[in-house]
């Protein structure tokens, strides 16, 4: 079956009876993986341990059939061919419920979540300013200098001071629960009693702590979606209600929604490169320039304010052909 950007591979098997499941496989689950994170010596893939932790607060979920872990094999409930985004090629007409849907989901998970088990590896990473300003470097060492714009003395140290401020700004939000990649590929579509749409999260193995819009950026700031910004704010409006927000904290939201969209959207497309000058992947070149357009769009917003003036440098930076 495809895959994604990660080392998985994935197939389709046939169970005694007929039914049908999908296997995971890792290709070496001995060795620490940045998907299957088995470094975490002594306890359970993250993959199953986020898992159980999401099934048991309500998020719908894959349900485990098997698990082989030192062979690096889990079998897993086979959903089919729906994802959220390949839903919508089919059924076009759904996108505003379905979205809804998804935006109130999230919520519903995040108030959920707001209280952890002991010891649970989600509690035990988050979206820090250390990781933050990382993801910024990467994109800057693959989304500029590996296509040829190699910054002078100047660029670099307003791209710095960018980065430093959009880092800082995010890592001071309040945190909860972060999917950290709930987006058109990684929800799928399963049609309940009634022809009702149940959303089943999926890649949740990354979760880990970091502001409440994260998410948000992902799932409607999406590299492989378009929305324009009436939608969009439509649906920040539905998870405002959802979460009960007042009306100042719904404005504090979309600043919140700008800053992350900046930030996750250059990490996105420094990793799109990354995948093909790295990992010789170039199947996701097409989606650079416009999820660099996404930040582009969230910049102009954001720079017209003083607290947020050291972001403009930024702006022209990315403006440059």
């Amino acid at each position: 079956m495809p895959g994604g950007a990660s080392t998985r591979r994935f197939y389709r098997a046939t169970l005694p009876g007929g039914r049908s499941a999908v296997a995971m496989f890792f290709p070496d689950a001995s060795v620490p993986d940045e998907i299957v994170k088995t470094s975490e010596t002594g306890r359970r893939w993250p993959f199953l341990e986020v898992r159980e932790l999401l099934e048991a607060r309500g998020v719908h979920v894959p349900r485990l059939l098997g698990e082989r872990c030192e062979q690096g094999l889990l079998l897993m409930e086979d959903l089919g061919e729906d994802t959220l985004a390949n839903y919508l090629k089919r059924v076009p007409a759904a996108r505003e419920p379905v979205y809804r849907q998804a935006v109130r989901d999230l919520a519903q998970a995040q108030q959920r979540l707001a209280q952890l088990p002991e010891g649970s590896i989600v509690a035990a990473r988050a979206f820090d300013e250390e990781l933050l300003r990382w993801e910024l470097d990467h994109f800057r060492e693959y989304g500029l200098e590996a296509r040829g714009l190699h910054l002078d003395d100047r660029q670099r140290a307003a791209f710095d001071a960018a980065a430093d401020h959009l880092a800082s700004s995010i890592a001071q939000l309040p945190r909860g629960f972060v999917h950290r990649d709930y987006q058109s590929r990684n929800l799928m579509v399963r049609i309940v009693d009634d022809d009702a749409v149940e959303l089943v999260w999926l890649d949740f193995q990354d979760a880990l702590l970091g502001p409440r819009c994260y998410d948000l950026v992902a799932l409607l700031n999406d590299s492989y979606q378009v929305f324009d910004a009436a939608f969009i704010e439509a649906r920040l409006d539905d998870f405002t209600e959802a979460q009960g927000l007042s009306a100042p904290e719904r404005r504090a939201l979309g600043e919140e929604f700008q800053l992350v969209t900046v930030q996750r959207k250059l990490k996105d497309a420094g990793r799109f490169i990354y995948l093909d000058v790295v990992k010789h992947n170039p199947s996701f070149l097409g989606f650079v320039e416009s999820t660099i357009d996404k930040a582009r769009g969230a910049l102009r917003q954001l720079a017209t304010q003083p607290k947020h003036a050291r972001l403009l440098p930024l702006l022209e930076l990315l403006s440059k052909p």
